[in-house]
């Protein structure tokens, strides 16, 4: 189980290099999100934006509040 605080905190001061992605359970992703530098910092802020509401949850099962 993951914490959403953390998933958020993570996505803010590491989402460029894809902490956030590897964090949540999507390795693939993380890695693709770490090579293109938070895709321009595009998905970054997708990414975190999605994490704020709640439609990126882990890939194993859902938040610990």
């Amino acid at each position: 189980m993951k914490s959403k605080t953390t998933a958020i905190i993570l996505s803010v001061l590491l989402g460029t290099l894809g902490v956030d992605r590897f964090y949540l359970g999507y390795v693939g992703l993380g890695i693709l999100k770490l090579l293109t530098v938070g895709g321009f910092g595009i998905w970054w802020l997708i990414d975190l934006i999605m994490i704020c509401t709640g439609s990126l949850k882990p890939a194993a099962g859902d938040y610990v509040n």
